[in-house]
Formats: structure tokens, sequence, C-alpha cells
């Protein structure tokens, strides 16, 4: 499925979508392969197989993801994870065990198996769709339905910058509750990454990273709580050519009174990675057949951008 672009009568930036059924979803945009969210499975079942989005892209076509790195192969780009649920690690790669450290327990690893599209709409400056999913522990069984929406958008050529919208519904299914948790809440300090987990490059190593009171270090922003901190976001620089990016991380309104508080997990070394963190300090339990329901956007934009600007750039875009 593809959509030529169409003459933009606004100030948004006309964009391309190129759907190949049963693999992946590329949008581009002024000239620029922005982003492919690839939905096929893995081929490797201890990285967890799920969609992700890589290659992500700044409209100027600087590389903004990492996708398979040597220090972490399950890290995929954008991509949404749980890396300690009742025992199973939907994260992908070595499962922490207190008192042990991380261990290749490849019976631990389950997956997130895409269903189908229950909608998928295309304009001359929009792609949304809504994507039906399972969670599966590794012995087969289902144990959550996720309704899962994404749409990029808002993409201006004049800024710079373009927004990603990314949202869940998760019901659980098992029949007995589910415990969502992290490696924090299995006890090693500090590392209570799970929830939209997003890698960047290599290149982003040691990059800035802003916070609405401005520049702050990883030990300053890590396990920060979004009620304090509703964005965070990470500059980098380019390899290869003289160019900075700034990708921002936003929590929705409503994110602050969903059914657990939120935190960041943000690191800029030795990896830089973002987690928009469900379960940072404390496990919580979905009891069957219940749901819960999160929404994030992601801002990708070319330039070293200052915490004012972001804030002016978030306000200008409607949830």
């Amino acid at each position: 499925m593809s959509a030529a672009p169409i003459p933009n009568t606004g100030t948004a930036t006309p964009i391309t979508v190129t759907h190949t059924h049963g693999e992946r979803i590329r949008v581009a945009a002024a000239g620029t392969d922005l982003l492919s969210y690839v939905y096929a499975p893995d081929p490797v079942a201890f990285e967890s197989r799920k969609p992700y989005v890589h290659p992500l892209r700044t409209l100027a076509g600087n590389l903004v993801s990492g996708y398979r790195p040597h220090d972490h192969r399950w890290h995929k780009g954008l991509q949404m994870t749980a890396s300690h649920l009742s025992g199973q690690n939907f994260w992908g790669g070595n499962s922490y065990v207190h008192g042990e450290g991380y261990l290749p327990l490849h019976e631990r690893v389950g997956s997130m198996r895409h269903d189908g599209f229950d909608a998928f709409d295309v304009s001359d400056d929009r792609l949304a769709f809504t994507e039906a999913l399972t969670w599966v522990e590794n012995g087969g069984a289902e144990w959550a339905r996720e309704r899962r929406t994404v749409a990029v958008h808002a993409v201006d050529a004049e800024a710079g910058a373009y927004a990603i919208d990314w949202s869940l519904h998760l019901t659980n299914i098992r029949g007995e509750a589910l415990h969502f948790g992290s490696p924090t809440t299995a006890g090693r300090e500090m590392a209570g990454y799970t929830g939209l987990h997003w890698r960047g490059p290599r290149d982003f190593t040691g990059g800035q990273v802003l916070t609405p009171a401005g520049p702050g270090t990883d030990e300053e922003t890590m396990g920060t709580p979004a009620a304090e901190q509703p964005w965070l976001a990470l500059v980098g620089a380019h390899d290869d050519v003289d160019a900075q990016s700034t990708l921002v991380f936003a929590h929705a309104p409503e994110n602050i009174e969903a059914v657990h508080a939120s935190h960041w997990f943000v690191r800029s070394e030795p990896v830089p990675t973002v987690a928009f963190s469900w379960a940072f300090f404390e496990e919580f339990a979905l009891e069957p057949g219940d749901s819960f329901a999160y929404r994030y956007r992601v801002v990708v934009a070319d330039g070293a951008w200052e915490p004012d600007r972001i804030e002016a750039h978030l306000k200008s875009l409607a949830w």
C-alpha cells in the first residue's frame, strides 16, 4: 500500500507511505526515508520477537536509532518492551536475577505477536494505524492482548522536525494477575528499564540530557518521576557529518493519572538509551480482564534544541 505526496495546503510537509505487507511500513518526506515500522517476526527468539522502528532518521537524513548493537543485540530502535513480567522477559536477551546478575535464560524470553491492523489511515501529511498484538510467554501461552496506535505527523521541513505518537491499551487475558516490574524491582539499583524504549546510535554516546529544568546528567535524571518532568530530551552529535540531532520523549497528560506512576530511565553513557518506565521502583499488578493504557510522543528534530524551543514545540502540538 502506498500513498503519493499531495500538495500541502498548510505548514505541514507531505509524506509518502509504503506498506510492504507482512513485513514493514516505511514513511518518507522531503526526500528522506524517515522511518520503518517493522512487524515481521525476528529470526532470533532470544531477542524477544516484537515490532520495532528502525531505521529512524531526521528530516536531514541523519540516523537516530541503533539496531542490534554488539553490547545488546536485542536493542532495536524504538520498541515496546516489558523487562520483568510475571517471571518472563519481553525485553529480550539476558534476564536479571538478584544475586546472580544477568543470565541467558532462554526459557524466560517471550514475544509480541502481530495479529493484524484494525485501522490504517494515510492522508497527505499523516499516517495513523492501529495494530492488534498478542503477548505470548515462552511456552506459548497467550498472556495479554494489545491494541497499539502509532501516528507519524507534524512533519515540518522548515522546523526540521516531526512527531511519532505511540499509544497502547493492554488487557490481561492470562487468567491470573500479571505483575509488571523491572531489574530494579528485582533488586538491581537504578536499573528500572521497561516500557517504550529507544536505543540511540553509538555516536549519541555522551550526548546532552535535557529536561524542563534545563541541562542535566544521567545521574540527576535517572528515576525522576514523569509527574515532575513530563518530557526529556537527548541531544547527540553525529559521526561522518557536521550535524547534531535532538530526540524529545514526552508523556501524554493523562499518563500522570495512569494505572501506575511512570519514571524516566535515561543513559547517555555507556550506551544512549531512554525508556518510559512504568514500573521503575515498584511492581504493579494487572488483574485478569483488566486493562491499562499509556500514550507517548517522540519528536525527532535536526539540530541541538534548547529547552525553551522544546517546550514551545511541544505546546504547539495538540494531543
